[in-house]
């Protein structure tokens, strides 16, 4: 398991990972986008904004790097930071397949990514990937996996799926949407010759969507390496869009809200990745400080009040803009 770099790692930071879902394209949904990346949006614009960031992660610490084929260019922005830093062999470097980008470098079309977990699509984004990333793709994740996707029933699929593990890949998955637990635990059944077929989980947990947890640990007791996506809740923890409970915890650390947010999910036992999605320096800065946070019991009740009922959670993400 490549994972296994990030277990010999001892910075405080080797436990998160950075994720490059917004700055890979100009549109996605996390709330202050336009501040945080204004009209300066062209392709060497975010590539050069991609580069700066991964060399800010990595000299803070940061081990672990997560692109996807529906992330705009974010694999080829990796793939050039990396060929710039031949020196850099201790990473873990992760993307998805099963979405399309079909935004064509806007931010306003009618549809910015469409979904296809058929073994057809994985063979075409598998080539993808591999003429960017080549021998440096560690994981390869099935991309937002639901209870009712055909990548957890289709043999076909699994077959090509145990072809590339043979051949030294890591094969995992991600989930979204409420029912996350079902989708996790329907994965964790799902084998080839008697043998698991996924090695690694990725998932939403944050302060406001907890329900996941539960099977998250047990996909980690089965051997699953846990990476947390969308810690921040797609901006809805970072200041100034925090709830109040979340503000007065920030205050009474003297860190930010995101700090405290992903120090919440730092603290489970089965997180083994906790993603940052910064998309500037001074939110990398800052997320990063999470690795410092100590929480108090008072402080995690309040923080465990903030939970909301999945579907209206899961509705309140899909009703966001792409910005």
């Amino acid at each position: 398991m490549p994972f296994a770099r990030l277990a010999a790692a001892t910075t405080p930071t080797c436990h998160i990972g950075l994720g490059l879902a917004a700055v890979g394209r100009p549109g996605y949904i996390n709330l202050g986008r336009d501040e945080d990346l204004g009209e300066h949006r062209t392709v060497e614009a975010l590539r050069t904004r991609t580069h700066e960031l991964l060399d800010a992660a990595y000299a803070q610490g940061v081990r672990y790097f997560d692109a996807a084929r529906s992330y705009g260019r974010s694999e080829e922005f990796l793939a050039a930071w990396l060929a710039a830093n031949p020196h850099v062999d201790d990473v873990v470097v992760g993307s998805k397949w099963g979405y399309t980008y079909t935004a064509d470098w806007t931010t306003d079309a009618e549809t910015h990514e469409v979904k296809d977990h058929g073994v057809r699509t994985y063979e075409r984004q598998r080539a993808e990937t591999a003429a960017l990333l080549g021998d440096r793709l560690d994981l390869y994740q099935i991309h937002s996996v639901t209870p009712d996707s055909p990548a957890l029933t289709d043999k076909e699929l699994h077959a090509e799926l145990a072809r590339a593990a043979a051949q030294g890949l890591t094969i995992g998955f991600s989930t979204s949407g409420p029912a996350q637990a079902d989708a996790i635990r329907a994965a964790l059944a799902v084998t080839v010759d008697g043998e698991p077929l996924f090695r690694t989980v990725q998932s939403t947990y944050n302060a406001l969507e907890t329900s996941a947890g539960p099977a998250l640990a047990e996909a980690h007791d089965a051997g699953l390496t846990v990476i947390v996506k969308e810690g921040m809740a797609n901006g809805r923890l970072a200041a100034p869009h925090a709830p109040e409970a979340l503000k007065a915890i920030a205050e009474e650390t003297s860190l930010g809200c995101d700090a405290v947010a992903l120090a919440l999910i730092l603290r489970q036992p089965w997180a083994g990745v906790v993603l940052s999605g910064a998309a500037t320096l001074t939110q990398l800065s800052s997320n990063l400080h999470a690795a410092a946070v100590d929480l108090d019991e008072d402080q995690l009740a309040r923080l465990s009040a903030l939970a909301e009922e999945p579907r209206a959670y899961w509705e309140k993400r899909n009703s966001l803009p792409w910005h």
